[in-house]
């Protein structure tokens, strides 16, 4: 769907049916590297089809040829000219999946080949330099080719181990602790790493561990420290769970209806993802959740509690859509844990505070504490929401069209990130897109 802009309606108000989400991409991300590192013993059912996983998986690709093409070289050089040969630089562009830039940061490493690994514009103002560093520290050969501490990177691949013990900060991305543990059993050494201060996005560390245990990586986790030692995986599917962040969608447009059931089919009850912490959440804003034989159902009820307080720190993509929920209903409440949404595929911060205060809505920080103000919200006729490249704008302002007469969503085509049927899906449930 490349258009400027669509402009969602609903005429009802009423939602009910089935929605079969795609598989998690973070669960598919890290189910690509533990593949590629497996030497053919793992594969994948339901992989996601979003473009970050697509991106990452040709990517991967593009590494394994590259090796190829390396070997072709080698072997049909004379001596001489292997002395004298310059090195080849096999360019990667991951556009704007920051996981893939964070996860194959640490894996190129591994593949004997030599990589400019890069991104979007806004790709490279995104900083990298504390998982180079600790990549440094094993060993790895990883130069900047433009800006210390961002991509783009030049990564001479097949390095020797040197520690195997280092230091990592937890309070800026866990994707940094998750890529180093991706690629700790395939390591000479295997990895420790001690993780100082606080951690951020905690689910998603046990996820990888998680994922790793399921092919027969084993690991430890004590206090601040988690070891991998060298293992080499067993003979195993990985089966990706349906995306629980696409899932939080559907709670917001549950909780903006009039009159709302949604099943969605295969989330499971004791998730490995972090944002199954939806459930709890949306119990606040009049959302009932019950597993059943054929899928979450999700129900609209009155009942609503008067909690105030959300603490995001280990489910941050949630926190746009609870926001736009919050105000809608005209719900004050408080956040903290939002810091990371400053790095990521925009300042998730500044465009939250100018996207609802299109409607009357504040967002006000005070020493990294967040206070939702919706003393002033109103329902204008229509309005226009700027997406900033972001995915999760895009679909968490879309379920406001069951608020307001008529919703214009920019560049809607950012859904393709995560959700790429995420139109398609609102266009079953009632939804018209002009």
């Amino acid at each position: 769907m490349k258009q400027a802009s669509i402009q969602l309606t609903h005429i009802s108000k009423k939602i009910n049916g089935t929605v079969q989400l795609t598989g998690s991409k973070s669960e598919s991300n890290r189910a690509l590297i533990i593949q590629a590192l497996s030497q053919g013993r793992v594969s994948i059912e339901n992989l996601s089809e979003a473009a970050d996983t697509v991106t990452l998986e040709k990517a991967l690709q593009q590494a394994q040829a590259a090796v190829s093409n390396t070997a072709t070289q080698t072997n049909t050089a004379t001596s001489d000219q292997q002395d004298n040969a310059t090195p080849v630089w096999n360019t990667i562009d991951i556009g704007p999946a920051g996981t893939a830039m964070r996860f194959l940061t640490s894996y190129l490493n591994l593949v004997p080949a030599n990589f400019i690994l890069t991104g979007s514009e806004r790709m490279q103002q995104r900083p990298i330099g504390i998982l180079v560093d600790a990549l440094k520290t094993l060993g790895a050969a990883i130069q900047y080719e433009d800006k210390n501490g961002y991509p783009p990177l030049k990564i001479e691949g097949g390095f020797l181990q040197g520690q195997n013990n280092i230091p990592i900060q937890g309070n800026i991305s866990s994707q940094y602790i998750s890529s180093l543990l991706l690629v700790a059993s395939s390591l000479e050494k295997g990895l420790t790493l001690t993780i100082a201060g606080e951690l951020t996005s905690k689910p998603y560390v046990s996820m990888t561990l998680a994922m790793l245990n399921e092919v027969g990586i084993a690991s430890s986790w004590s206090g601040d420290e988690i070891t991998i030692a060298p293992q080499v995986p067993s003979k195993s599917t990985l089966f990706v769970e349906p995306d629980w962040s696409a899932a939080s969608y559907w709670y917001a447009i549950v909780a903006l209806s009039d009159n709302g059931h949604i099943v969605l089919p295969g989330l499971k009850r004791h998730s490995l993802q972090g944002d199954m912490a939806i459930v709890d959440i949306m119990q606040h804003f009049g959302v009932a959740s019950s597993f059943q034989e054929d899928g979450l159902h999700l129900t609209r009820v009155d009942a609503a509690t008067d909690k105030k307080e959300f603490d995001f720190k280990e489910c941050p993509d949630l926190a746009q859509t609870v926001v736009v929920v919050a105000a809608a209903r005209k719900q004050d409440i408080t956040l903290t844990g939002l810091e990371t949404l400053k790095i990521k595929e925009t300042n998730r911060i500044a465009a939250l505070q100018n996207e609802i205060g299109k409607f009357g809505a504040k967002l006000i920080e005070e020493n990294q504490v967040y206070y939702l103000k919706t003393a002033d919200v109103y329902a204008p006729e229509s309005i226009s929401i700027q997406t900033y490249e972001d995915h999760r704008m895009a679909m968490a302002f879309a379920p406001l069209a069951l608020c307001f007469q008529s919703i214009t969503i920019e560049e809607p085509q950012v859904v393709e990130k995560s959700y790429p049927d995420f139109w398609k899906h609102l266009q079953s449930q009632g939804f018209k897109i002009n």
